[in-house]
């Protein structure tokens, strides 16, 4: 039987013009996939939220349903690894920008981008998890495989009062390092020290061009925003400083210098959360499911309906948004 389903759909217009609908859809227009997902929570992550407005070229074709994660129940399955009442999650895969997405009641998408929803989370937590938390995750993994360590020194997140930044402030706490919390927002202070941050700093510190080099100052970065922000980061870092990069909410731009990384020898490490390898995705949630407090995760949260995205979306591009935006999608 075909059943119905609520969704978030973007079209264009034949003058080129973004539009976006609450639609009731038919699981036969599912696009195709050895999967169907029973959705019963997404997020609003920044790229959602790009996509959702037109801001930013994320969506490769049309119409096209946002929302580069989510977490359900599998009902239909032609895949041997799953079966029927089986709960995933998906993190990236194009999700959102070349394959439907999660802001829908079902989607359907091949096996090999399902992990399994580990049994100590509930779907609404493994979404506020969400990307922000798996990217956050796989950032701390590159920190300690690349040697810095609780006692290597402080390690300094951008961005963290957004969901990647504020979840690697709360695992890097949990996991006994120094956090230094940078923030535009210092209405936040009293929040970031509550997740484990042990020094706040001011984000317009960091937005005026500085010399090559500045004072030592972090073994560590999680860096969530690109750009001038990047570039002073690592031009304070200590010597064989690690730094993560995983956003651009500044702009793609990097306009550092080589003298960071040829006179300290600090490491400058992407992180790919979209088509990352299935091995390192188990193991980002497992110590997820691990780690994450979960009285402190629901003080991330704010919970919306499909129905309030485009506006959340908006309010989140222009940096009226803390924590977690999890999507109740209610069939």
């Amino acid at each position: 039987m075909d059943a119905d389903f609520s969704a978030l759909v973007i079209e264009r217009d034949e003058t080129g013009r973004q539009e976006i609908a609450l639609r009731q859809m038919a699981e036969s227009a599912l696009p195709g996939g050895d999967v169907t997902v029973r959705v019963e929570y997404s997020t609003l992550n920044y790229k959602d939220a790009l996509a959702i407005t037109g801001q930013a070229p994320v969506i490769r074709q049309f119409p096209m349903i946002p929302g580069i994660d989510f977490a359900g129940t599998v009902t239909r399955c032609d895949d041997p690894a799953l079966s029927p009442g089986d709960r995933v999650i998906l993190n990236g895969w194009g999700l959102g920008e070349k394959h439907w997405g999660g802001l829908a009641g079902m989607a359907r998408v091949p096996a090999a981008w399902l992990v399994p929803l580990p049994e100590t989370l509930s779907s609404r937590q493994a979404m506020a998890i969400g990307t922000a938390g798996y990217t956050a995750m796989l950032s701390v993994m590159a920190l300690e495989r690349n040697g810095i360590q609780p006692e290597t020194g402080p390690v300094i997140v951008s961005g963290a009062s957004g969901g990647v930044g504020s979840l690697a402030v709360m695992l890097l706490s949990r996991l006994g390092y120094r956090v230094e919390a940078m923030t535009g927002r210092p209405a936040h202070t009293a929040w970031l020290r509550s997740l484990g941050a042990t020094a706040i700093l001011d984000r317009a510190l960091f937005t005026s061009p500085c010399k090559p080099l500045a004072r030592e100052q972090w073994a560590g970065a999680i860096d969530t925003a690109g750009g001038q922000i990047l570039a002073n980061i690592c031009a304070g870092m200590a010597a064989r400083g690690v730094v993560t990069a995983c956003g651009l909410a500044a702009g793609m731009e990097f306009p550092a210098t080589v003298a960071p990384f040829i006179l300290r020898g600090i490491s400058l490490i992407g992180i790919d959360s979209v088509y990352c390898p299935r091995a390192l995705r188990l193991e980002a949630w497992k110590r997820l499911s691990d780690l994450v407090d979960q009285g402190l995760l629901e003080s991330l949260v704010q919970e919306i309906g499909l129905s309030d995205a485009p506006a959340a979306a908006r309010d989140l591009l222009e940096g009226r948004c803390r924590g977690r935006l999890v999507v109740a999608i209610g069939g």
